[in-house]
């Protein structure tokens, strides 16, 4: 799966959360949750197991820590989804 396909299958997955539609608007691979779509961390937890439920990965502690922008999201995808 491509960067293009993740993001798009992202897109309605972080949409619920995001409190910057402009932001959200101009997502891309270096767009932060955070600081950018203004997401607190607790949803942060809701969206990594939407991302588990919609990509059928499993995300270890360590790899949701990484979980701040979409970069490192798409990377932790494409690398569970090498492994299954």
């Amino acid at each position: 799966m491509n960067k293009e396909e993740i993001i798009e299958k992202l897109k309605p997955i972080v949409k619920p959360f995001v409190k910057d539609e402009t932001a959200f608007n101009a997502i891309n691979e270096k767009t932060h949750f955070i600081t950018d779509l203004n997401i607190n961390s607790a949803n942060l937890v809701d969206i990594v197991l939407d991302v588990e439920e919609a990509f059928s990965i499993e995300i270890d502690n360590e790899s949701m820590e990484k979980m701040l922008d979409l970069e490192q999201t798409i990377l932790i995808i494409q690398e569970k989804l090498s492994t299954k």
